[in-house]
Parts: structure tokens; C-alpha cells; sequence
């Protein structure tokens, strides 16, 4: 079993090398980045205003305003980013809430730990999000706008 493993996670590397060293997945990653870009702003909007006008706890504000910018994320990367490879709308968008969800563990988790630091929480939000931003690529990129 831990061979089957291994050989598995070699392979999810092969893949990630091979699509890092294409061109055209450069262009993407820049589209990618874009339409991050624009989630970053409505995901910073959106949280300042539910912890600093609401008074909303910084982590739930931190998944409110995930799922107002993972929305806003999915409808441009499923447009543009990875226009060329849309499959049915709701078995990618399934599993690009499920990378995003993913990614939402891991910003949660760099948020915590920056606020226990004393960053403050607009300031660390800022800077998990930015953290997490491969991991999110590489998931969409690999599997949630995989084409079978």
C-alpha cells in the first residue's frame, strides 16, 4: 500500500512539473493571477467591512468574505482563465469549491497563527491570502479544470 502511495504522489509531481514547464500554463497563471487578483480585493473588501463596521469575529469573517470572493473567483476562472477546458459547470464547480475549501483551511490556519503573532488581521489576511495562492492554482489547475 505505501508503494500504491508513493507512486501516486510521484506522479502528482510529474504532473505539477509538467505543467509548470508548458508555456500556455504561464498565460493561464497570469490569468489565474488576475482573477485572483480581483478575489483578493473583494475577499479584503468584504472582510474589513465584517470585522471592522460589523464587528464580526476575524475568522468568520474570514469565511464569509471566502465565499463571496470564491464565487466572484469561480465564474472568471471558469470564463477566462480555463475557458478552454469547461467541463460540466457543476462537477468542476464541485471540485473547485473543494480546492477552495482546502485553501480556506490553510488561509484560516496562516491567519490564526499571523494574529496570535500580533499581525493585524486585515494585514494577515492579506498575507495568508497571498500564501495560499499556489496551493489554490495547482489544485485548479490539475484537477478542478482537468478535462478527463
Amino acid at each position: 500500500m505505501e508503494r500504491s502511495s508513493a507512486v501516486r504522489a510521484s506522479g502528482a509531481i510529474a504532473r505539477t512539473r509538467g505543467a509548470l514547464s508548458r508555456r500556455g500554463n504561464w498565460a493561464q497563471l497570469t490569468r489565474f493571477a488576475l482573477v485572483g487578483a480581483s478575489g483578493y480585493v473583494v475577499n479584503l473588501a468584504v472582510y474589513t467591512l465584517l470585522v471592522k463596521g460589523v464587528e464580526l469575529h476575524y475568522l468568520l469573517a474570514a469565511i464569509c468574505s471566502f465565499l463571496v470572493a470564491v464565487t466572484n473567483n469561480y465564474t472568471w476562472n471558469r470564463l477566462w482563465t480555463f475557458r478552454g477546458q469547461r467541463g460540466h459547470v457543476g462537477y468542476q464547480g464541485l471540485r473547485f469549491l473543494v480546492v477552495s475549501t482546502l485553501a480556506l483551511g490553510a488561509n484560516l490556519t496562516v491567519l490564526a497563527a499571523l494574529v496570535q503573532l500580533g499581525v493585524g488581521k486585515v494585514l494577515a489576511q492579506a498575507i495568508a491570502i497571498v500564501l495560499v495562492t499556489p496551493l489554490n492554482f495547482v489544485g485548479n489547475k490539475l484537477w478542478s479544470f482537468r478535462l478527463r
